[in-house]
């Protein structure tokens, strides 16, 4: 394998390095194209050669031990984490499409953002970092951020809190050190064979505060309704667009018959549910900033969770400001109006086009009453 314009050997460092040197958050390489990076959210490609099936399949085994190889071949994907001598890490995905090899590499930031630098809204999570017990939702599409966003509260915790912080994560994706926190990271198919092994032993490791990477099916969300229910303040991610959404997506894994325990877990142990979506920013110093919605538990969001009327929660969200609340409309018009994205921007963003033009105005949108 070589360059466009160079003898040298091209191996995966090689092309790693030119990730980081071009401050890209990913790196892909498909078979029939050159190298392509995604750089402030819109996809690059480069001037590199193009790259052949089975050059790519070497690269992709040039980062993979003995094990990944084998799930590779049996499943067709892969997940890890590779890092460099340099100490920056990236969350590799090796996967198959149309019968050949391509690759997925996301860098991971080595310092962990702050809830200020990454705009995210900073007293509502802070207070949600101070719960000794309970169960923390970020929702939202892939690669909108939600990972940073809970690496950002598990930092905060670290550095305000004498605590036992696990993580149980497929790959481990930011590393942490102690502070006045300590925090043990155990890696899927590194540490610990699989997500259920790593939550049946999690009560034995005595943690305070608990990461689980992703609610991807149903014994995960039960174990991790478990552990919020047995003292733990858990957070995780979930797959959703709206808080409401969130609700549905949890009551989905579950059988009918189920869904009114899983209510009554679900009411007396959620702490909050952060939404968000990554926004082109107007600020050329700054690629893309959050839009979040934010939903506290309080009194009438229990009692909307446990009689099935999670449809109404957009109206707590959007009323309540004053606890920390706000729905993606009320965050939208705040970075337009500080800046941050441009209107034209922020209406394509926007669930509700119309209403966001209202907000930006002053005028305020009339929800339904609440009781």
């Amino acid at each position: 394998m070589t360059h466009k314009d160079s003898d040298r050997p091209v191996g995966m460092k090689d092309l790693l390095g030119l990730a980081l040197a071009q401050e890209a958050s990913d790196l892909h390489l498909k078979a029939g194209q050159p190298p392509v990076l995604r750089v402030g959210g819109k996809i690059r490609f480069t001037d590199r050669a193009t790259l052949g099936a089975e050059e790519i399949l070497e690269l992709a085994r040039e980062m993979m031990n003995e094990r990944l190889r084998r799930e590779f071949e049996e499943k067709g994907s892969a997940d890890f984490s590779y890092m460099l001598e340099t100490g920056d890490r990236f969350r590799i995905n090796v996967y198959r499409q149309r019968g050949y090899t391509s690759v997925a590499a996301r860098r991971v930031i080595r310092r962990i953002p702050d809830f200020h630098q990454l705009h995210l809204p900073e007293k509502a999570l802070a207070d949600v970092c101070q719960g000794i017990q309970g169960l923390v939702i970020f929702a939202g599409v892939t690669g909108c951020g939600k990972s940073t966003s809970i690496a950002a509260c598990l930092n905060h915790i670290n550095h305000h809190r004498q605590c036992h912080i696990l993580t149980i994560e497929d790959p481990i994706e930011f590393l942490f050190e102690d502070r006045e926190a300590f925090i043990n990271q155990r890696e899927i198919g590194t540490d610990v064979p699989t997500f259920e092994e790593a939550l049946k032993n999690l009560p034995r490791e005595d943690p305070d505060v608990v990461f689980v990477g992703e609610v991807r099916d149903r014994d995960t969300c039960e174990s991790v309704l478990r552990a919020a229910e047995t003292g733990h303040l858990v957070f995780t991610t979930l797959h959703a667009s709206s808080v409401s959404g969130a609700i549905t997506r949890m009551l989905d894994l579950f059988r009918a018959e189920e869904h009114e325990i899983v209510r009554q877990t679900l009411a007396a142990n959620l702490v909050a549910i952060v939404c968000q979506k990554l926004v082109p920013s107007a600020n050329p110093n700054v690629a893309r900033v959050p839009a979040t919605e934010v939903l506290l538990s309080t009194p009438i969001v229990r009692k909307m969770i446990r009689e099935g009327e999670e449809s109404r929660l957009a109206d707590v969200v959007a009323a309540d400001t004053a606890i920390g609340m706000h729905d993606f409309t009320q965050d939208l018009t705040r970075l337009v109006r500080e800046g941050w994205v441009d209107p034209k921007v922020a209406y394509e963003a926007a669930p509700n086009p119309e209403g966001l033009k209202m907000a930006i105005k002053g005028v305020s949108v009339k929800r339904g009453t609440l009781r």
